[in-house]
């Protein structure tokens, strides 16, 4: 089976390319985060409504990635790409007219469905460009955009005009000329039969990847549930825990989070996976413990330190994960297993999120964040027995 086209080989300029549109659909994602707390003054709705609006954006999500997640290794990287630029586009215009939380339900939706079919087929096409390369910028472009688009929202609501408008038609500028140049890519798969038949949902595991899937499960759903905390809860926790009642410092706080994983995502870049996984599982204990100290004695600086060094755990967790099992695909398969990937993470990015939103109904946000972070620090625990005892197993390969 023939999956390369007689185009030119991909370039930098495409890997840079591809990077930039991750990074901006993952920005047009956090952007909302700031703004939670002025459509909750605006429009009246609680911390378990609000988790349902962030909840709705994952479960669209995975179900673009179960449907349409390998989509792109039939038709191409570049038609899937385009139609997802297209929808992200609509989705910021219904942002742009959002006047009730049925609008920004409908919103997220469909920029949930967007992301989803964009990150599968981007991420495939990465790895067609390079291999060693395209796990490491698919692991740090997501967190460098999560960070752009919660903090330069922030930076927007703070200082410039229009605080529910603006970050919405700056990300609109950036989709729409990215539709544009998206045509200018080398094609990297040619299209092939079987286009209905990959829209059944399912799981596209190859088999030669799926032990290396569960081993690095445990980590990878505590790195992907205290994401998707940061970016639902984390700024009404921290106006609940110190009364800050700056945007500037929720954005700036999940900015901490996102960047210290991609910094760390860098600096250990020529790891092996099993060293990665062992350093981002310990880091995430400690930087959960430090978070919740600050919780409690309501101090800013604490929690600023633990999300710097439980941000480091995210990346380091995620980037040993996706080298443990991304790799291990054959051309063919890249976009399946993105997808499949995904689809796991983005499960322990929203579900958990979801259950935290309706406890805190009956215990409070601070007492829920509690059993919360007691969840992530005893996975992350599992994750490092489980590591450590791989590396019992296999010595020569640790």
């Amino acid at each position: 089976m023939s999956n390369s086209t007689d185009t030119p080989a991909p370039n930098r300029s495409s890997m840079v390319f591809l990077g930039l549109t991750v990074l901006t659909f993952l920005a047009a994602s956090a952007a909302p985060t700031p703004l939670y707390r002025i459509y909750q003054e605006n429009m009246h709705f609680s911390a378990a409504t609000l988790t349902l609006i962030f909840g709705v954006y994952a479960l669209s999500l995975l179900t673009a990635l179960l449907t349409v997640g390998s989509l792109s290794d039939y038709l191409g990287r570049k038609p899937v790409i385009f139609c997802a630029l297209i929808l992200d586009m609509l989705a910021m215009g219904l942002f742009l007219s959002a006047d009730s939380v049925a609008w920004l339900i409908a919103a997220r939706l469909l920029q949930g469905f967007a992301t989803g079919m964009a990150t599968s087929a981007l991420g495939a096409a990465m790895l067609d460009n390079d291999r060693q390369q395209g796990p490491l910028i698919n692991s740090i472009s997501p967190l460098v955009g999560m960070a752009c688009g919660a903090f330069g929202t922030s930076v927007l609501v703070e200082f410039a005009p229009q605080p529910l408008h603006l970050a919405y038609w700056v990300l609109l500028g950036l989709l729409a000329a990215q539709a544009v140049y998206v045509w200018r890519l080398p094609e990297s798969v040619s299209p092939q039969p079987g286009v209905l038949g990959s829209l059944r949902p399912s799981l596209h595991i190859p088999s030669q990847a799926r032990a290396a899937m569960w081993q690095v499960l445990p980590v990878n759903v505590a790195v992907w549930a205290m994401g998707g905390f940061y970016l639902a809860l984390v700024p009404s926790l921290i106006r609940a825990a110190t009364g800050s009642n700056s945007f500037l410092v929720g954005g700036a706080m999940v900015a901490v989070l996102t960047l210290s994983g991609a910094l760390a995502i860098f600096s250990m870049r020529n790891q092996s996976a099993t060293r990665v996984l062992t350093l981002g599982s310990s880091l995430l204990v400690v930087g959960v413990s430090t978070i919740m100290l600050a919780v409690h004695s309501g101090n800013l600086g604490l929690f600023f330190f633990g999300s710097l060094v439980a941000g480091s755990g995210f990346g380091t967790g995620f980037l040993g994960s996706i080298r443990s099992v991304v790799p291990l695909a054959l051309p063919h398969e890249r976009a399946g297993l993105m997808s499949a990937f995904y689809i796991l993470s983005y499960l322990a990015f929203c579900l958990p999120v979801l259950l935290v939103g309706s406890l805190t109904r009956i215990f409070g946000l601070v007492r829920t964040a509690d059993g919360f972070s007691v969840v992530l620090i005893v996975l992350a625990l599992g994750a490092l027995l489980s590591v450590f005892l791989r590396r019992a197993a296999s010595p020569c390969k640790a």
